[in-house]
């Protein structure tokens, strides 16, 4: 027989005994598992915790701005930013007016589109109920273009539409569920500042994005907002790329064409913002990763705690066993058979507690997922480096015990009651 297949028989016939002896301990075995249990579980949480608030965060962007677009705005912020640097930008920083949009339109080339959008907050109301503080946004046809408002229902406004000033309007989830329950929204009128609007589209429910809710939009042509509130004190400026992957050279285009339209020399610092989803992505991953920095120590705090319980368990299996470990000895079982026997049953103690713990993970952030609306789904890498770690805990518990097995003597054994 080869030294491998000797290897592996030993390894099979140390697993076997291990498992024998898990079986006829199922307290203590019970008690290691729990502690790695815990650990395991805490693992993978956190992991997917991270996971599910990072996707979040790239599917809100996504949402929110557009997966390629960018929007131009007087002052825009991926985070909060202080009253001080908000001071400072609004004094910097000119309104963006209709003006600076035609410039940008009359040198996009074929390179970018642009939707300027402004935006009022007020009461949406149809047939005696209203929703008190929808967003009330007034655009160019081009941003369905830009950004995919996920209309379920109906169609955003045409390029007659938006011409004529045509009181239509395309509302969100929580708007339509709120003015026309258990009805259908399309073609009925709601009321925006006294004004009559045709309902011709609604969003799909979006969800929330930087702890604002997406589904109280109320969009309507640009020039028919203007007609209702007047003239916007500052426009935002939503765009894109015409063309896939060449988000970099339209946001270099619309830089350039806005520092050309205010005449800013070489040198000198933009007096406008530009802001990407990059940007919220990048906010969000610095966040995220913060969060992760605490969570590791508390991870690994509860793994080193779970090592030394199982470390525990494994010893006073050891001490229980001395007896039988003495005569197995002096039948000539050898140091490693031993050794290995011990390893064996830490492993199996750890792994079955790792297994648990995937399980108990699994069912906690589907729970969450369901109540919250977060994408977190544990993955097989997750389960996998947590069921690895375990295992490797296992080991790693079972060293010192298997040490002082390997040490008893066999004499003071095969006396020992």
């Amino acid at each position: 027989m080869s030294a491998l297949a000797r290897h592996l028989r030993l390894i099979r016939d140390s697993v076997i005994q291990a498992h024998t002896t898990v079986k006829s301990h199922p307290l203590r075995t019970s008690l290691g598992a729990l502690a790695i249990f815990v650990a395991v579980a805490t693992m993978a949480i956190v992991s997917t915790a991270l996971d599910g608030f990072k996707a979040y965060a790239n599917a809100s962007a996504a949402r929110t701005f557009g997966a390629d677009s960018f929007v131009v705005a007087q002052v825009a912020s991926s985070g909060r930013i202080s009253r001080k640097e908000l001071e400072r930008r609004l004094q910097r920083n000119p309104q963006i007016r209709r003006l600076d949009v035609r410039f940008l339109d009359r040198h996009a080339g074929d390179v970018v589109l642009y939707a300027p959008t402004a935006l009022r907050n007020g009461e949406v109301s149809s047939e005696g109920r209203s929703y008190d503080y929808a967003a009330v946004s007034g655009t160019s046809t081009e941003l369905a273009s830009i950004r995919d408002l996920a209309i379920v229902r109906g169609r955003f406004f045409n390029e007659q539409e938006e011409a004529r000033a045509a009181q239509v309007a395309i509302i969100g989830a929580e708007v339509a569920e709120t003015l026309f329950p258990g009805r259908d929204p399309l073609g009925r009128t709601v009321r925006i500042a006294r004004r009559g609007f045709v309902v011709i589209g609604v969003q799909a429910k979006l969800g929330t994005s930087g702890g604002g809710s997406l589904d109280r939009n109320v969009w309507i042509p640009l020039p028919a907002w203007e007609r209702t509130f007047g003239a916007a004190p500052s426009l935002q400026v939503f765009a894109r790329g015409t063309a896939p992957g060449v988000t970099e050279a339209a946001e270099a285009r619309a830089r350039t064409t806005m520092r050309a339209r205010r005449q800013l020399g070489p040198g000198v610092e933009d007096n406008f913002d530009v802001l990407t989803p990059d940007a919220a992505r990048n906010f969000v991953f610095t966040v995220s990763q913060r969060i992760g920095l605490a969570a590791l120590p508390i991870s690994l705090m509860a793994l080193l705690a779970a090592i030394v319980v199982v470390t525990n368990t494994v010893l006073v299996s050891v001490s229980q066993r001395t007896r039988e470990i003495g005569v197995r000895r002096a039948l000539g079982a050898t140091r490693t058979q031993v050794t290995y026997e011990v390893l064996a049953e830490s492993s199996i103690v750890a792994f079955a507690g790792g297994v648990l713990g995937i399980a108990c993970a699994w069912g906690v952030t589907s729970l969450a997922a369901g109540a919250s609306g977060l994408p977190l789904e544990i993955r097989p890498s997750t389960a996998l480096a947590s069921l690895a770690a375990a295992t490797l805990s296992g080991l790693l518990a079972g060293w010192y015990p298997s040490r002082r097995a390997v040490r008893i003597d066999v004499i003071a054994a095969l006396r020992s009651e």
